[in-house]
């Protein structure tokens, strides 16, 4: 696990190695353990080494036998003994054990074709200079993230924007259009970001760069077809028989392997598997915080780690901790979310950190597999937007207003009236309604939103159109694998893990695994009111029925608490003072009024102020300050 960066010219002038330099700098926390570079004519890339896949001879970039191809790569390939063993058969002469030589030899094997036979996370790039071609990719679901940006007559890429940012002639300007995304998903889809003119690479894509120009494309070709050829035992046997092969693979590695536990079944099959394979005690993670008992896990992950014989380290987080990280963690992050739980990450990664290099994480079990409290109002939505529409717009909407304050529960049920199932899917998610951007947003703003067309609703649509035809519930688990966790979870994991130069896997976004999960008839995935309903089945199988059945805890943590407290000078000082950068987006009074009825207990708009404050607090570091970006302080 590692960054990479580097710059390519147009015009064939020669790339910038001081360029090249300051973006390896900005990267460094990626990778303590070495870093490299490679220039000729107009590619200049860079590598920052986080090792722990042939640790004596892994250093990048390496080269194949003639010189002609070099890499930088960010990841891991799973299946590289495997891939490997194949090449030699072809004929291929290897002089390293690493995983990135092999993506190499497979290139020169396969071309393109070999992105398909990778399982893995990564993101690299490829020197061709045969074909003068420089070849850019990111793993199946974006686990690994690459950004982009021409700037003039060159192309730059890095692991982070930060790497991007040195260059002092790229602009620093908010893109409206993500800031849309933002109020509304609470995470800006890919390819864009909140930075205009910057972009991700969007999962399971490679970008070919050259000369001519730049073009992207998809290599994973995966869409679901529904299978009812297998009865349930077949399917859960099936099912088990991939996720132990999975934690096989990712266990691999030069370097102890750790695990972040929770108190829930996910983390828990992981560390029974884990002990299976290790051989030996596994090392956990678990953090709780103060005041947050409703929520904490710490108790019940620490007896999961007893029942297996893990060495368990546990840290709770109190609201000195939090606030002592929490502007640090838009620096780590490099865009706001409207997640209060983003930080939290940190903290679990900051004591895995301290012990391992490499930690495997649960996450990725939930967005397939129907376990959220949305999925239920997806499958239940078929059937209320039947009813009449003077009964949903009416009666029923007056009952629901005043039934129901739980703000996750009330985006829900109003969406269910709606027909449209892209329109639906949006309700879902929405934090700001369209009416209340209309009240908050300032004119200038809303007037550039209304030349961009409906961004959010085409950008949705483009992933939900290869999906068409199949129930509202198999759609939305397709929407949600490919953009919230990407973008939200799978982004915030990542940089906040090498925050602290550690990897984290993620064994149920095998691939083999996801194509298997969406395969199956939606009744698999949520039976009646229980959702992950085949996946509990199959974990019976390591884990007792007390721990497979619980009740689900969130990662949650007592923010609310904190900014009504000892962090509410955030609100004073990043939504309500005269000089916040958001009086230039948004309108004072709406803000005042929702401040004033969350405070007053007339509503709960925790999460729009949340996300109104990370906005802040990410303008001033990135956007109005123009901090030098070598420096996290």
């Amino acid at each position: 696990m590692c960054g990479i960066c580097g710059v390519f010219q147009f015009d064939g002038a020669p790339a910038s190695r001081e360029l090249v330099a300051g973006m390896r700098l900005a990267l460094r926390h990626r990778g303590p353990d070495g870093e490299g570079e490679f220039f000729q004519g107009p590619i200049g890339l860079g590598h920052r080494r986080l090792s722990i896949i042939d640790l004596e001879g892994g250093a990048q970039p390496i080269a194949n036998e003639d010189g002609k191809l070099q890499i930088v790569f960010n990841g891991e390939i799973y299946n590289f003994i495997e891939l490997r063993e194949e090449l030699l058969a072809h004929g291929h002469v290897f002089k390293t054990r690493s995983d990135t030589e092999v993506i190499l030899h497979a290139y020169e094997q396969w071309g393109l074709d070999c992105l398909s036979r990778f399982n893995g996370i990564f993101a690299f790039a490829l020197w061709d200079e045969n074909r003068k071609e420089l070849l850019l990719a990111r793993d199946h679901l974006g686990v690994k993230p690459l950004y982009y940006t021409r700037v003039g007559k060159r192309l730059l890429f890095a692991s982070e924007i930060k790497g991007i940012l040195v260059d002092p002639e790229c602009p620093r300007e908010v893109d409206v259009k993500s800031l849309d995304q933002l109020l509304t998903l609470r995470y800006v889809l890919s390819p864009d970001t909140m930075f205009r003119g910057i972009k991700k690479l969007p999962p399971a894509h490679f970008m070919v760069v050259s000369a001519e120009g730049m073009r992207i494309e998809k290599y994973w070709k995966w869409t679901p077809k529904i299978r009812r050829d297998a009865s349930e035992r077949e399917l859960i046997e099936t099912y088990q028989e991939l996720v132990e092969d999975a934690v096989r693979l990712q266990m691999r590695s030069d370097v102890p392997v750790g695990l972040w536990l929770s108190s829930g079944i996910d983390s828990g099959v992981l560390l029974a598997l884990m002990t299976k394979y290790a051989g030996k005690s596994v090392h956990t993670f678990t953090i709780g915080f103060e005041d947050g008992e409703k929520s904490n896990e710490t108790t019940a992950a620490r007896a999961l780690a007893e029942r297996f014989g893990a060495r368990h380290t546990e840290m709770i987080v109190g609201p000195e901790d939090y606030e002592a990280y929490f502007e640090r963690h838009l620096w780590d992050l490099e865009e706001p979310l409207g997640s209060e739980t983003a930080a939290a990450f940190y903290f679990v990664s900051l004591i895995s950190g301290r012990d391992v290099k490499v930690a495997l994480s649960g996450q990725g079990a939930d967005e397939p597999w129907a376990g959220y409290p949305r999925h239920l109002g997806a499958k239940l939505s078929s059937a209320y937007s039947r009813l009449p529409r003077f009964l949903t717009d009416g009666p029923l909407k007056t009952i629901l207003e005043k039934s129901f304050s739980n703000e996750k529960l009330r985006r829900g049920l109003f969406s269910m009236s709606e027909p449209d199932l892209t329109t639906r899917f949006i309700k879902i998610y929405s934090l700001y309604t369209p009416e209340a951007k209309a009240r908050m947003l300032q004119p200038w703003v809303q007037e550039e939103l209304s030349g961009n067309g409906n961004g959010i609703r085409t950008a949705l649509r483009r992933l939900q159109s290869d999906v068409d035809g199949l129930d509202p519930l198999t759609q939305m688990l397709y929407v949600d694998t490919r953009a919230n966790l990407p973008d939200d979870l799978l982004m915030v994991a990542d940089k906040t893990s090498m925050a602290n130069s550690l990897e984290v896997r993620v064994p149920f976004l095998d691939p083999r695994i996801v194509e298997f999960v969406e395969s199956l008839p939606p009744e698999y995935k949520l039976r009646g009111f229980r959702g992950k309903y085949l996946h509990k089945k199959a974990l019976e199988k390591w884990l007792p029925k007390s721990i497979v059945y619980q009740k689900k805890k969130g990662f949650d943590n007592p923010i609310d608490k904190w900014l009504r407290g000892s962090m509410r000078h955030y609100i004073g000082d990043c939504l309500l003072s005269e000089t916040a950068a958001v009086n230039t987006y948004f309108e004072r009074s709406y803000i005042r009024e929702i401040v004033a009825r969350h405070e007053q207990g007339r509503g709960n708009y925790l999460r729009h102020i949340f996300v109104l404050i990370l906005f802040e607090l990410w303008h001033q570091r990135f956007i109005s300050a123009g901090m030098p970006v070598g420096s996290a302080a």
